[in-house]
């Protein structure tokens, strides 16, 4: 039986796309990049912040992390909740819980974003912790942050009762680095067979479908 649950946040429990598509184009134009095309923003959502700007933009670590703060400088007062949870979720959260698993979050998101939308939402009742990346952009990675919540949950050692539950490669890849099960969920944002490719144990294409699976697991 698998009874801790870790839940990605973007694109898994909200949709937070026009949030962080807003703050990335706001970043950029710092530099004189006018992205216009939204495939190449909405590609921020998942992998680490800092991380993205390197690869999609070619920044050096030095200006990827200026970049992040200038992502955070928007997004910690407007873009933070340009974003909705998915309809059902809170359902699903309250079943599982009555009966009995145990939820976390563990997202790349800062940890301190996380609460805050949770907070916003009325959903931080259902998590026990909510993991994430520090603002200095470390634990950052997928597999850094679920050893983190493993930590917390005391599970470090006992993790065939644990699943990682989120939308892009990142969260499964971490998972396998991990030793953990994952379940990919496509109403987020991957693209085409993203999550197969990963190795994803299961993929369910709504939330109705992952609540199903969930609590039969």
């Amino acid at each position: 039986m698998k009874d801790i649950l870790l839940f990605d946040l973007d694109g898994t429990l909200f949709n937070t796309k026009e949030g962080i598509v807003n703050c990335v184009k706001y970043a950029l134009e710092y530099y004189g990049i006018h992205e216009e095309k939204e495939e190449n923003l909405e590609r921020f959502i998942g992998p680490p912040l800092h991380k993205s700007f390197e690869m999609f933009y070619g920044f050096d670590n030095k200006k990827a992390a200026e970049a992040a703060e200038k992502y955070r400088e928007r997004y910690k007062d407007s873009g933070i909740f340009q974003c909705s949870p998915y309809g059902g979720m809170e359902n699903m959260l309250k079943a599982l819980k009555e009966n009995g698993k145990r939820l976390g979050v563990a997202t790349s998101k800062p940890e301190v974003f996380a609460e805050r939308i949770l907070e916003k939402y009325n959903l931080k009742k259902y998590f026990e912790y909510v993991t994430g990346s520090l603002l200095d952009n470390t634990r950052s990675g997928k597999s850094d942050v679920i050893l983190e919540a493993l930590q917390r949950f005391q599970a470090y050692k006992n993790r065939e009762n644990v699943i990682m539950i989120g939308d892009r490669e990142h969260d499964i890849i971490g998972a396998k680095e991990t030793g953990l099960m994952s379940v990919g969920v496509r109403y987020g944002f991957s693209k085409g067979d993203e999550l197969e490719r990963a190795g994803a144990d299961y993929v369910v294409s709504n939330v109705e479908e992952l609540s199903a699976l969930l609590l039969h697991m």
